[in-house]
């Protein structure tokens, strides 16, 4: 990892500062211990993934990828209270693999049957159902797509439902951050804050063109769900000469696109005592965060350090 620092004349407070740009998944695994010596972090995530859970609900309802937005906000959740795991449990949940038993107990889920509600309180329960009911009608006014339920995250329905329903990402975390029980001082942002699908491409130094993050990140021919795990993947027929967005909004194909910066990540940026380049793919996790104006800020820090 790196980090930048900048002076201050301001006296420190108790607990650091810190904005993290990090992968969905590779940081995970540190965030319980960060929390040990800060809840004062601003985790500044892609919005592009196009794997998992996160695919099909792309594929069916459009908008941005909240697969690693919602795995953040479940590692920030609360934990202090047999409520807070039961809900954590919840919506950290993930339907079987079999398409029939997926759907089998989605609709156990959707109607409050379920194992995964007890210990879940009736202002939480029915909460959360509305959303997930509300992700459900979504589906069901599509009926020229088929919603495949395998190996479905209930936290991923919870969130896509939010977004729709509010017509805003930020309103969507905002509403997870708050059921999770998520520290105000922890904040979750999409680098951009959009409604849209946005897809990743990239341009190999051979001039070949690849569109998706996981064609980029795990090309492979096999059909099942990506394994964000593994340690070795093809290689790209050519080095990776640049990354950007496209999007097929307004029009019929992919085209380059380049989206504005959430503010909430420029107005943190500005203020954080320390700048966090953590683990995540360097080409669809890290650069993507890093888009346009960002350069400036970041060189106005007084003092780079790696470590």
């Amino acid at each position: 990892m790196a980090a930048h620092f900048h002076c201050s004349s301001n006296p420190r407070p108790s607990q650091p500062s810190l904005l993290v740009f990090s992968g969905g998944t590779a940081f995970n695994g540190v965030v319980e211990e960060l929390k040990k010596l800060t809840v004062r972090v601003a985790h500044v995530l892609p919005v592009s993934d196009d794997g998992g859970s996160t695919a099909e609900i792309v594929r069916v309802l459009g908008g941005p990828a909240v697969g690693d937005i919602r795995s953040r906000c479940l590692r920030l959740a609360d934990e202090s209270t047999s409520e807070a795991l039961a809900v954590r449990r919840l919506l950290g949940h993930r339907l079987p693999i079999n398409p029939q038993q997926a759907k089998s107990e989605w609709y156990k889920i959707l109607e409050g049957e379920h194992s995964l509600w007890e210990g879940v309180s009736k202002p939480y329960r029915e909460t959360i159902r509305a959303f997930l009911a509300y992700f459900q009608n979504e589906i069901l006014r599509r009926p020229n797509e088929s919603f495949c339920f395998s190996n479905g995250s209930i936290g991923n329905f919870f969130f896509a439902g939010a977004r729709i329903f509010f017509q805003s990402l930020d309103a969507a975390i905002f509403l997870f951050s708050r059921v999770s029980d998520i520290p105000a001082e922890s904040l979750v942002l999409p680098v951009i804050s959009t409604n849209d699908r946005l897809t990743l491409g990239c341009e190999l130094w051979d001039g070949t063109i690849i569109r998706g993050q996981n064609e980029i990140s795990h090309p492979t021919n096999i059909i099942g769900p990506v394994d964000k795990g593994r340690s070795s993947v093809p290689a790209l027929p050519s080095r990776i000469k640049r990354v950007f967005y496209m999007s097929s909004e307004g029009t019929n194909s992919l085209h380059e696109v380049f989206p504005t910066v959430n503010q909430a990540v420029l107005d943190q940026l500005s203020n954080v005592d320390c700048i966090v380049y953590a683990m995540g793919s360097l080409f669809t996790s890290l650069c993507p965060s890093l888009v346009t104006f960002f350069n400036y800020l970041i060189s106005n820090k007084d003092i780079y350090l790696p470590f």
